[in-house]
């Protein structure tokens, strides 16, 4: 609800200085309509390939293995219920995803007529402010306005005629420019406070909700956002602790409580998993944006946990005792490959994490079976 009325302002703030398909046409000038990149290129984290092949995975490991789903298939009140549920949480994610990145493309045409910051954390700009580096962030504000400037005259000029592909040019060198400011103003950010976090990506959408949009509907979308977000908080702490209480707490250390035992211990592991979350949340540093760090969260642990499955349900003949290990050492090659892409030494998209991972599992499960073909076949003998 949140999204939709912020668009319906954008979109309104917008057509007031020209239509909308013109301002598409701008945008995508400077480079923010590139819907599908087809080129194969496994650094690239978003291309059709990854999407499709890498993005398969992820889906089938939160859809298929996820505990929150499995919930929600739980809590239906039949087989066709649950089935529809999915169904429609399927088949409406794609779109939803896509109108979230097109508001994203509105709010960042709406900064086309409206001067922005030159970065969007107040906090770390008051720093600067104090700061004896803050003629030189000044400096560049003078020059980010003057490029915003030179990008109203050919808006004005060409808002009526097509944009011929001399103009896309200059629009790309100006965008270009504006990304160098702000990574310079960033690096002005750093020698004032080095600890500070740089990233503002997550900052933009709030601040023109907070500084543009009318003052009740300000407190509707807070109040929508914090919804969305306790909703969502909810339902993964109660996954988190109903799997750990029956899992590993009933199962492996006291299997003999009463009912209103593994309720108090499962409101305790809800509250320890809570505090886990606002510790991670306030140590951790942010990723390019958080929808972005939920994906790449995901990535790290879907894909062993999507092999597991994989192996329960169409390879029969391998054992726990080979699966396990297998696990635990393809999570750790996913470990390592996630640590040498953050050090600069490969360069992987975090898409193929959730292909890679299956594969490992399958494969090292596969031959550590082999390793002990005859485990199966004294078993399978004992219990005759």
């Amino acid at each position: 609800l949140g999204m939709f009325i912020a668009c319906a302002f954008l979109i309104a703030y917008i057509t007031d200085h020209l239509s909308l398909g013109k301002g598409i046409e701008f945008v995508g000038a400077m480079g923010k309509m590139e819907i599908i990149d087809w080129k194969f290129d496994p650094s690239s984290r978003y291309n059709i390939w990854s999407g499709i092949i890498g993005g398969l995975f992820l889906q089938l490991s939160y859809f298929g293995t996820d505990q929150s789903q499995v919930q929600r298939y739980l809590g239906g009140k039949s087989m066709k219920e649950s089935r529809l549920g999915l169904m429609f949480n399927g088949l409406l994610k794609i779109p939803m995803q896509f109108f979230i990145l097109f508001v994203g493309v509105l709010v960042f045409l709406f900064y086309q007529f409206v001067l922005p910051p030159l970065h969007f954390n107040r906090e770390n700009v008051q720093k600067v402010e104090q700061s004896s580096l803050y003629p030189d962030y000044q400096r560049l504000e003078q020059e980010q306005k003057r490029l915003w400037q030179e990008k109203q005259t050919l808006f004005e000029h060409y808002k009526d005629t097509p944009i011929d592909d001399g103009v896309k040019t200059v629009l790309a060198e100006i965008h270009e420019s504006e990304k160098a400011l702000m990574e310079e103003s960033k690096s002005i950010i750093k020698k004032v406070d080095p600890n500070a976090e740089t990233q503002d990506d997550d900052y933009i959408f709030i601040t023109f909700v907070i500084n543009y949009l009318p003052i009740g509907i300000v407190g509707l979308l807070l109040a929508v956002i914090f919804s969305a977000a306790m909703s969502s908080t909810s339902a993964e702490l109660n996954a988190l602790a109903s799997t750990t209480t029956v899992d590993i707490y009933k199962r492996n250390i006291n299997g003999k409580g009463s009912e209103l035992h593994y309720l108090q211990r499962s409101k305790l592991f809800t509250l320890l998993f809570g505090l886990f979350a606002i510790a991670f949340a306030a140590a951790a540093s942010l990723f390019d944006n958080l929808i972005e760090a939920v994906n790449i969260l995901g990535s790290l642990f879907y894909g062993t946990i999507l092999g597991i499955f994989l192996v329960a349900f169409f390879f029969k003949k391998i054992q726990a005792k080979a699966v396990f290990p297998a696990a635990l050492i393809a999570q750790a090659c996913i470990i390592v490959l996630y640590s040498l892409n953050r050090l600069d030494i490969i360069d992987l998209g975090y898409l193929w994490y959730n292909l890679i991972a299956p594969m490992l599992v399958i494969g090292v499960a596969l031959l550590l079976q082999q390793l002990r073909p005859n485990t199966q076949i004294k078993s399978e003998e004992i219990n005759a």
